[in-house]
């Protein structure tokens, strides 16, 4: 949207200014805003204090953050990952941050040096657990991660998804190598570390999905979350809206799902 600003602007600049540039100006038109210096050379300042403006309130605006506290094969969370969460940061990650921390309502103690966790949906969600942890640890990223563990989330049958999935979205990564850290010692201090997140959280975690906005959680933030994520992500930024934000209609439709205790 800002290029688009900008060139528009240029475009008005040439048409307005034409031949009659400064002599002191030895630098295109398509430099003329790229940095206040230039601008007062060229003696077009007026006309770029409003992509200056913009831009200013942009880079002081704080980005809206996300945690997202979940379970791998728990329906309502799978429902508002992939039908609320990640369209939403498709769309708006400019000014979102997203956190996610799958565990939930899982139950973890010490045997030896290692960690054995029990979780709500039984072996099968603790290893869709440690894959997506795993997912995130590795690849670090989350423009990278995130389609992934999207991919997994919206398919029938989330830990078979796993394959496919990379081979789709990161197919440097083999599976063998997200198997290992699973079954291994990183893996177990990774799931560890989730439980500590979600045992830590106040007010104390009681159902997933559970969604937490600027390091808040109260019933009216959730059940905005779940029924508009986006539209509450725009009304919470409080930098210049994206034109994303500027639509009429929130783009994303769903029912609301049950929230699983």
């Amino acid at each position: 949207a800002t290029t688009a600003f900008l060139s528009l602007l240029l475009l008005g600049l040439q048409l307005a200014l034409g031949a009659a540039r400064p002599s002191a100006c030895d630098y295109p038109p398509s430099a003329w805003c790229s940095s206040r210096d230039i601008a007062a050379a060229c003696q077009v300042e007026t006309q770029c204090a409003e992509l200056y403006d913009r831009t200013d309130a942009s880079h002081s605006a704080s980005p809206v953050n996300l945690e997202l506290y979940y379970e791998s094969l728990c329906g309502g969370c799978r429902a508002f990952l992939a039908r609320q969460l990640y369209p939403t940061w498709v769309m708006l990650n400019d000014i979102m941050n997203v956190t996610l921390v799958p565990y939930g309502n899982a139950q973890e103690k010490k045997v030896g040096d290692k960690w054995v966790f029990e979780c709500q949906h039984g072996p099968p969600e603790c290893e869709g657990n440690m894959i997506e942890t795993c997912l995130m640890n590795l690849l670090k990223n989350i423009d990278d991660y995130f389609p992934i563990i999207y991919c997994m989330e919206s398919s029938k049958d989330v830990l078979k998804a796993l394959t496919p999935c990379l081979q789709l979205y990161q197919p440097d990564l083999a599976p063998d190598k997200v198997t290992a850290c699973v079954n291994g010692d990183l893996g177990n201090r990774l799931m560890h570390q989730n439980a500590l997140l979600t045992e830590g959280l106040k007010p104390r975690q009681q159902y997933v999905p559970w969604i937490v906005l600027n390091g808040n959680h109260t019933d009216e933030l959730q059940d905005r979350a779940q029924n508009a994520l986006f539209n509450l992500v725009c009304s919470t930024y409080t930098g210049p809206k994206p034109d994303a934000c500027k639509t009429a209609k929130d783009p994303i439709q769903t029912n609301r799902e049950d929230r699983k205790s």
